[in-house]
């Protein structure tokens, strides 16, 4: 019995020296804490504070560990959110379970979750359905598929039309294989009318303006081109949406072109970024009759432009007053320039400059008082890694611009195109989503401007790579945001309550 209980006493000594070791080996040294009490060392892949063993998303961070259906998988990573076989991307109602995908009216919205006046999600504890949000709340969308009528297409450049007889508003997003035409009159009910093919085929890169009742679409790398003439008064009485629209003109002076710029009070487009023989220089046409475009000339002595802003005059610099201002950003050539283009057959340079650690100069867009210019490069944050850029020059004097101030975001998100509306700029952020910037501060050179509020349409990610947001249009009197989304389609936000 002495012999037993000896190896028993053994035994237990040992498992007992075996689990101490077990445990120590698991702690971290003691002087990692600077309390000499050994820290345990937990699996927690996405840093979010939930061990990796009971997190229901380990490699997306989400702390407050939100599973909408239930199934065991964070909504940050659920690509089905309400189990009905339908991922989410295609599903008209992503979070109430409708595999038969029924939609009544043709709008891009279930039947099963078309609610009357209220957002599709609302934005609650910074989250509106399976996006991150703060302070605006999803109306309704329409995905890149419906809108395409292609799984494989992408979404790209949009812009908005408030019809001038009954005040209806429509969203048109330039998409690889066409250009789309939405009714978002009704935000919450959003009425797909038809598409407009591409005239040479298909282009990632697909810009669309409008004026006097029409749209004006172009399309890079793709060709012949040429510029489609849309009348938009068409989209009043469309019957049996949605539609395959034709063009009502084609202006086949020029082949493939980057982007399209309208100063609407000249009545004059510039086509920026095009494969012809001035190396991409703005094209001067004139559009006062819509269907039958005139070519003007263009200007080659700054090379290549990738997108532009045209404005009839009326800041501080008292020279220029009344002139027509063109502020090209022209890409990789590594400069902005500012041309005085009132007289198309003689423009005159009146500045250029450049800023440190240029990648792409991008896209910029002044302030209303047209005192400062707020610019992007699109490559920075890649080929720097700093979080969100984006520049703010003085414009006092258009000969000598100034580097102002520096914004950068929370996030490495790459900045695309933004838009200046009131004290507000609306930054298309791509997988950081839509940023709403306070500028009211603009003047300061310390925190001249400030984020208030954002939508995010890329969950999964805020690194600085080109998916997400492509363009955003801010200017509806309704105060309704539309967003075209690279992988999203159209998306239609409002400030929340």
């Amino acid at each position: 019995m002495k012999n037993i209980s000896k190896t028993i006493k053994s035994f237990m000594l040992s498992l007992s020296i075996l689990c101490f070791l077990i445990i120590y080996q698991s702690c971290s040294k003691d002087d990692e804490n600077g309390t000499g009490t050994p820290v345990a060392t937990i699996a927690d892949a996405d840093q979010d504070g939930i061990a990796d063993d009971i997190d229901n998303c380990i490699n997306i961070a989400n702390p407050n560990q939100e599973d909408s259906d239930s199934d065991g998988i964070g909504d940050v990573c659920d690509d089905d959110l309400d189990n009905d076989g339908i991922t989410n991307d295609f599903d008209n109602c992503p979070l109430t379970a409708n595999p038969d995908q029924l939609d009544e009216n043709n709008n891009g919205i279930g039947d099963v979750c078309e609610t009357e006046n209220a957002p599709l999600y609302p934005c609650i504890d910074g989250m509106a359905g399976p996006y991150p949000c703060n302070g605006y709340d999803l109306l309704g969308q329409i995905n890149v598929f419906i809108l395409s009528g292609n799984s494989n297409q992408e979404g790209s450049d949009i812009w908005g039309w408030t019809d001038p007889l009954d005040g209806k508003e429509y969203a048109i997003i330039g998409l690889s294989n066409s250009t789309a035409f939405v009714d978002v009159s009704d935000p919450i009910n959003p009425i797909f009318l038809g598409r407009l093919n591409s005239s040479a085929g298909s282009s990632a890169w697909r810009d669309v303006k409008t004026y006097n009742n029409h749209a004006f679409i172009v399309a890079d790398n793709v060709g012949s081109h040429g510029m489609q003439v849309f009348d938009l008064t068409r989209l009043r009485n469309v019957i049996n949406a949605p539609q395959n629209f034709t063009a009502d003109a084609l202006f086949n002076d020029v082949g493939s072109c980057h982007n399209i710029v309208i100063n609407e009070s000249e009545s004059v487009a510039y086509l920026v970024g095009c494969s012809s023989t001035n190396g991409g220089g703005p094209i001067f046409v004139d559009i006062s009759n819509p269907t039958n475009p005139v070519n003007l000339g263009d200007y080659t002595a700054v090379g290549y432009t990738h997108d532009a802003q045209v404005v009839t005059y009326s800041g501080p610099d008292l020279d220029y007053t009344g002139k027509q201002i063109y502020v090209g950003s022209n890409g990789n050539t590594d400069q902005v320039v500012i041309l005085d283009v009132t007289d198309k057959s003689n423009v005159i340079e009146i500045s250029s400059f450049t800023y440190p650690q240029t990648a792409y100069a991008h896209q910029g867009w002044f302030t209303e008082d047209q005192q400062y210019f707020i610019l992007g490069d699109e490559q920075d944050e890649q080929n720097f890694g700093f979080n969100t850029k984006t520049l703010v020059f003085d414009f006092t004097d258009l000969d000598n611009p100034i580097e102002h101030a520096t914004y950068l975001g929370p996030t490495p998100a790459i900045d695309h195109n933004g838009y200046v509306k009131g004290n507000e700029y609306y930054l298309a952020n791509y997988r950081a989503g839509l940023r709403v910037l306070d500028i009211s501060n603009i003047a300061s050179t310390t925190n001249s401007m400030t984020e208030t509020g954002y939508f995010d349409t890329y969950p999964s990610s805020n690194s600085a790579a080109f998916n997400g947001v492509w363009s955003v249009y801010p200017y509806f009197e309704s105060g309704n945001i539309i967003i075209g989304d690279i992988e999203g389609g159209l998306l239609i936000v409002r400030k929340s309550n």
